[in-house]
């Protein structure tokens, strides 16, 4: 079996996977439904299939890991993913579709679950900014690899499903190398306190670090799933979209790194605060400058070194705050938060478009964004040293 160091990696590779297959997914099918006729707002609705799955399945998955371990549930959870990217080459159906998301939003919040915490609950105090900033990394750079495939819809609508599918079966074989664990914790502590008071506790003691995954949550399901609706309507072509989108990503890979570690000397709430007042910025121009490529190109590469980083920093905020016990009740309610975002964020997006077709849909993140920083700036509340 591989070494502690060999297993991080291997586990940031799973996710950096995960996130390739979801960065694919939503502007695939939102740019496949748009050519067919579908409503944005029916579009923006079916996108939240993946979220409700991931949401409908974590309250139920801190006990079946603690039983099982973290390999066996990362291996399921890999399964039920490359198991239905592949299914959506079998039958062109709205229904069959929205059920196959819904699956994989189950494995993949097992994939990120059982990685999140076998990662913060084994590395060093001292580099958990950095680490948890590799976790985000690794997903951030998947995600931006992943909507390059939608341009093989021009090709063949199968395409981008079969490779995103063997690419993630490819990835999770390498989870056999490792030895299983399970989480340190201890039994008596963890069957004495009921999941519905850990989840109480973690969220009195952990709340406002739950702001972030939610925030990035709506920014990452609106800017994939309903910006290439929009972008559409606003005369940008396909081509010009597979590559304005993964540049926000692309700015958190760069950044990632750099703020993890900046966090560890600074502290979450400071630099959490400084990323957010970066993105209302950025996002309030791309609002003026929507009609210009060059110019989206720009701010979504910088909006993503800013906002880009919220959801690591958020679960690096919540490792800081929580007793190591509330670790994997912290992990789930970071997943739901991501999950409550992640859905809230299409349908917003759908209604915002189809009611105000002429208000830009970057003045509807920028709202977004200016009441979180209202809640950071309100909250004095800091991390534990």
């Amino acid at each position: 079996m591989v070494s502690a160091n060999v297993r991080f990696w291997i586990l940031i590779g799973i996710v950096g996977i995960s996130g390739f297959s979801q960065g694919m997914l939503m502007p695939t099918i939102a740019i496949i439904f748009e050519h067919a006729g579908i409503s944005s707002s029916v579009n923006g609705i079916h996108a939240t299939a993946l979220y409700i799955g991931i949401l409908v399945a974590s309250p139920f998955m801190e006990k079946p890991m603690m039983k099982m371990g973290y390999k066996p549930f990362i291996v399921l959870g890999g399964v039920l993913v490359f198991v239905s990217l592949f299914s959506f080459t079998l039958w062109d159906s709205l229904i069959f579709w929205f059920v196959l998301r819904l699956l994989i939003g189950i494995g993949d919040q097992m994939l990120h679950f059982g990685s999140q915490t076998w990662i913060t609950t084994t590395v060093s105090e001292k580099t958990r900014g950095r680490s948890v900033a590799l976790y985000g990394l690794s997903f951030g750079l998947g995600f931006a690899m992943g909507p390059l495939l939608t341009r093989l819809v021009e090709v063949n609508e199968a395409l981008p499903f079969m490779l995103s599918a063997a690419l993630s079966m490819t990835m999770w074989l390498l989870i056999f190398l490792v030895r299983n664990e399970r989480p340190d914790i201890e039994e008596d502590s963890f069957k004495t306190v009921g999941s519905t008071r850990r989840i109480a506790k973690t969220l009195k003691i952990a709340w406002v670090a739950m702001l972030p995954g939610f925030t990035y949550g709506i920014l990452e399901a609106t800017l994939h799933g309903i910006f290439p609706v929009y972008g559409l309507r606003i005369g940008h072509d396909v081509g010009a979209l597979s590559l304005i989108i993964p540049l926000f990503a692309l700015g958190s890979v760069v950044t990632q790194l750099p703020l993890g570690a900046l966090s560890d000397r600074l502290g979450r709430r400071k630099v959490l605060i400084a990323v957010f007042f970066t993105g209302i910025i950025c996002f309030t121009l791309a609002g003026v400058l929507e009609s210009s490529v060059v110019a989206l190109f720009i701010l979504f590469a910088v909006s993503g070194m800013a906002v880009g980083s919220t959801f690591s920093l958020g679960i690096a905020y919540m490792t800081d705050l929580l007793p190591r016990a509330l670790l994997p009740a912290g992990n789930i309610l970071v997943g739901v938060c991501f999950s409550l975002g992640s859905i809230i964020g299409p349908f917003l997006g759908g209604l915002f478009i189809e009611t105000f077709p002429h208000v830009s849909l970057f003045y509807l993140i920028v709202g977004m964004l200016t009441a979180v920083l209202i809640v950071l700036l309100m909250n004095r509340e800091k991390a534990i040293p």
